[in-house]
């Protein structure tokens, strides 16, 4: 198989749309992925995994801590913004959470610090202790087969 149809394969599971922030000296950055899933209720722990070029792997080491925040269905122009899919001429205000910059109204924001790495294949798995969280009552936006989505509720199956 070629890395395309992999990566087709691997669009076919429907994902939420995360921005995953940091700060390093006083500059806050922020990048867009989906690539996140809870670890461990005791400790309390969650993992992401960044591509072994990204900028953010480096910022992500050299802070120690950086945040998940799962996007909203309204949020679809921040998930754009981070990604780089869509240039913007101003400069985007984070909150923040117990230290750590936090994208405003995401559905989930978790403050988390780096808690273990782990280099598997072209990628680097930080698992983080969560901190402190905040959540907002919104539905998630998905990302599923290369689009952005929505939830929409099905009848239950009897």
């Amino acid at each position: 198989m070629d890395d395309r149809q992999f990566r087709n394969a691997m669009g076919k599971f429907a994902t939420g749309v995360n921005v995953i922030a940091t700060e390093v000296d006083g500059e806050t950055y922020g990048m867009t992925a989906n690539a996140f899933m809870s670890v461990s209720l005791d400790p309390k722990l969650i993992v992401i995994s960044i591509g072994d070029k990204a900028k953010m792997l480096e910022r992500i080491r050299e802070s120690g801590k950086f945040s998940v925040n799962v996007l909203s269905c309204e949020q679809q122009e921040e998930s754009m913004r981070f990604a780089g899919q869509k240039q913007f001429e101003d400069k985007f205000e984070f909150d923040e959470l117990a230290g750590v910059p936090v994208v405003e109204n995401a559905v989930c924001q978790l403050s988390c610090e780096v808690y273990n790495e782990h280099t598997e294949g072209d990628h680097v798995l930080f698992i983080g202790k969560v901190n402190d969280l905040a959540m907002t009552e919104a539905d998630p936006l998905i990302f599923n087969c290369g689009k952005y989505r929505r939830l929409e509720a099905m009848e239950e199956v009897k």
